[in-house]
Order: structure tokens, then sequence, then C-alpha cells
């Protein structure tokens, strides 16, 4: 994999890959313009993206009725610099027609413990929990987590 980036001006910069191309930028406390992602926000949408993508995969296998699906992550920083993560929320939110929550733990675990690679990065060095909610189309609402 390669990337780069790309100085446009003060603290904005334009991240390139895979032919696509991402606006980076910083706050105006630290000299920025707020014209585009900070770099740890990609980190976490790296993460979320990465689990999102097994997950759904995986629900998609098992032949789960899902009708929506998003990941939702949080992340504490230090308080001081270089303000690492020191603890990530990630949250599944399943929506469908008889969804299994077994089917849901396990692509939830498998994901976490075999596939994602960005997750794999960071769960030795800080920890991660992680949730779900499923939202039946009866109106039954599940929540858990999938250990």
């Amino acid at each position: 994999m390669q990337a780069k980036v790309v100085w446009n001006h003060r603290l904005s910069f334009t991240g390139h890959a895979a032919g696509f191309e991402v606006p980076l930028g910083a706050h105006p406390d630290v000299g920025g313009d707020d014209d585009g992602f900070r770099p740890m926000q990609l980190i976490a949408l790296g993460i979320a993206g990465c689990t999102a993508m097994d997950v759904i995969s995986i629900l998609e296998k098992k032949r789960q009725d899902v009708s929506a699906f998003e990941v939702k992550i949080s992340g504490d920083q230090a308080q001081e610099h270089p303000r690492v993560f020191t603890k990530l929320q990630i949250r599944y939110l399943i929506s469908g027609e008889n969804i299994d929550e077994n089917a849901v733990a396990r692509a939830i675990d498998l994901s976490e413990t075999k596939y994602c690679p960005a997750q794999a990065m960071f769960r030795d060095i800080l920890p991660i929990e992680l949730s779900y909610e499923i939202h039946q189309s009866t109106g039954k609402v599940v929540n858990g987590q999938p250990r």
C-alpha cells in the first residue's frame, strides 16, 4: 500500500491513496483552517470502516436480512501530547428482519479476532469496548456485547 499527503497551505493537506483524495486540516486553535479531517479522525474512520466491512460481509454470508447498518466509534484521547487514543468504543447498529443475535455477536468477534487489521493494531495497546444494538423489524431492540 502506498499513500501520500500534499501540502496545500498553512495546516491544510490533501491525502492521496488508491486514486482517491481526502482533505486533511487542523483546528483554528492550532493554526488550521478547519477544512478537513484531523489525522486521528481518519484513524478512527479506518478502524470503523475495517470492522464494518468485515461484519456486514459475514452477516450477508450468514444470510441475515439486514436493511440498515452503521458502526459508530468514539475514542478517548490523552490530555497531553501526543494525545494518543487511550480507549476506543465501537458500537454496531444493525436493523433488519429476524436478525440472529448470535450471528451478530459472532461476526463482531470474527472481525475483532481474525479479520480486521486495524483493530488488531490497537487491541494489544489500549482497551476497545465493543457493543451492538439490533433493531428488529418488529420493533424489538436488543442491546449486547459480543462476549
